[in-house]
């Protein structure tokens, strides 16, 4: 019984120690409330990964916007094509079909 009731009290006196206290009131501001908080930190990361894959994303769009840039660039032949394709008009001689696939 007296063992018991000494870890008791050297649990107890190691909570009240003024050190302990400090280290778990440091421990707890830098976990959750500072600037540069584990929390704050994963938040971070997340992000970072997520604004590195739309990255990867638009370099290759302006990839291949430049290349339909130089296409359109190369001629009047190709820019007649390019707006036959994608807004489809025509010479005012040609007739049109557009051909729906379902």
């Amino acid at each position: 019984m007296e063992s018991n009731s000494r870890r008791k009290k050297d649990v107890y006196k190691f909570l009240k120690n003024k050190y302990f206290i400090a280290s778990l009131l440091f421990f707890t501001w830098i976990v959750f409330f500072d600037d540069n908080s584990f929390v704050s930190r994963n938040e971070n990361n997340r992000r970072l990964k997520e604004l590195t894959n739309q990255k990867e994303y638009y370099i290759e769009r302006i990839q291949s916007d430049q290349e339909k840039l130089e296409d359109l660039n190369a001629g009047k032949s190709e820019l007649e094509k390019f707006a036959r394709e994608q807004y489809f008009m025509s010479k005012p001689d040609e007739d049109l079909f557009i051909i729906v696939e379902e």
